[in-house]
């Protein structure tokens, strides 16, 4: 029987983020300006002919190998892991750690670009609730919650201004957006790159282990 999270991207579609969620019975995308994830429920001619109605650029993640849309070529693909921490993180608190609001859109989207912990955009609480630290009021370190279905909540975004990497930052702020989402009753899971070994092994150290491998592929129409 499938598991929930071998199509994060569909499954949050059909819960949590419904609302968001465009397209039919038989793909969904969340809106361009937000987010290029998109998800069938399956492989049918119909789901995939659907996928490619939506149109634009669409980033794909799954357990099942990827079948892209006639007409789409991929821009990007790569292999991750998925990891789950079904056990209670330790408790991890910080003075600086503040909730992070829509005035601090812009400085989140910078220090995303500046440090590429994967898919970012200005509407990335949309998503849900992000958590930051300022420094002489520059954002220096963050972390939120992105994909979600029933019963289970995406970290995502954990990143680390170079001007402050080897404190801890990322281990402090992983272990408490994860805290969070355990303290809201779910259970939390993260997606890493498969070759980002420093990041596979700080999440194994705080609790998080490996469930699954991931396909993922940035795709657009051709021409």
């Amino acid at each position: 029987m499938a598991h929930l999270l071998d199509r994060p991207i569909w499954t949050s579609l059909l819960w949590r983020h419904a609302a968001l969620a465009e397209g039919g019975a038989l793909a969904k995308r969340y809106p361009a300006d937000m987010s290029a994830f998109a998800a069938t429920g399956d492989e049918t001619e119909e789901s995939i002919a659907a996928l490619g109605e939506l149109g634009g650029t669409l980033l794909l993640v799954q357990k099942d190998p990827l079948v892209f849309p006639a007409g789409f070529e991929p821009v990007s693909q790569a292999t991750l892991v998925q990891m789950v921490a079904d056990a209670p993180v330790a408790f991890a608190d910080d003075a600086r750690i503040r909730p992070l609001a829509l005035g601090d859109a812009a400085d989140m989207l910078e220090l995303a670009m500046l440090t590429k912990p994967g898919p970012f955009s200005l509407r990335a609480q949309d998503f849900g609730p992000f958590w930051g630290i300022r420094q002489n009021g520059r954002l220096i370190a963050m972390a939120g919650q992105r994909l979600g279905p029933k019963g289970l909540r995406e970290l995502s975004g954990v990143c680390v201004h170079p001007d402050a990497q080897g404190q801890g930052l990322g281990r402090l702020m992983s272990l408490y957006g994860a805290r969070k989402i355990q303290e809201a009753g779910e259970t939390a899971f993260l997606h890493a790159y498969a070759t980002n070994m420093p990041a596979i092994r700080l999440y194994e150290s705080i609790g998080f282990q490996l469930r699954e491998t991931m396909n993922m592929a940035l795709i657009r129409r051709e021409g």
